[in-house]
């Protein structure tokens, strides 16, 4: 029989996904400041960089927010 996990099992995990995914939101963002000269593709990638940085916070606090408690 396979059990359900418990509550709060695996949100470390989850933690850890989203602070990664805030890291590399934030290296996005720096890296097309460096490299990209046109404004345009500028723009958009650091768009893109802050769309995964908001990815990663709402992981984050989800993750936070399931209970887990040390």
């Amino acid at each position: 029989m396979v059990r359900a996990p418990a509550r709060g099992q695996g949100t470390h995990s989850m933690k850890l996904l989203g602070f990664l995914l805030l890291v590399a939101g934030w290296l996005i963002v720096l890296s097309a400041l460096a490299l990209l000269a046109a404004s345009g593709p500028r723009a958009a990638f650091i768009l893109a960089g802050a769309g995964v940085e908001i990815l990663g916070l709402v992981i984050v606090v989800r993750a936070h927010m399931s209970g887990e408690h040390p």
